[in-house]
């Protein structure tokens, strides 16, 4: 898979993940789409290292990969920033 593929993966993955994480994030639009794109790769790293088979493609199990890996990323910088209001 292309780095275009994974940076287009990754900004549908991080629009899912931040409607999908409960809560108000304070983060704006660009750090959502770039955590998108960490947790596309973190989700695609994961699942293979588990053996649930490779991301090689633009498909509902890619998208569900890279949505579970943005939500993990979403939730681990929520974690570390905390809210800063």
């Amino acid at each position: 898979m292309g780095i275009i593929s994974w940076v287009l993966l990754g900004l549908v993955a991080g629009a899912i993940a931040k409607a999908l994480h409960p809560g108000r994030d304070p983060q704006g639009c660009f750090v959502t789409m770039f955590i998108g794109i960490i947790g596309a790769v973190l989700g695609g790293w994961i699942a293979t290292q588990f053996g649930w088979g490779t991301v090689d493609g633009f498909n509902l199990y890619s998208i569900l990969v890279a949505t579970g890996g943005a939500v993990l990323a979403l939730a681990i910088y929520t974690a570390i920033t905390g809210s800063r209001r």
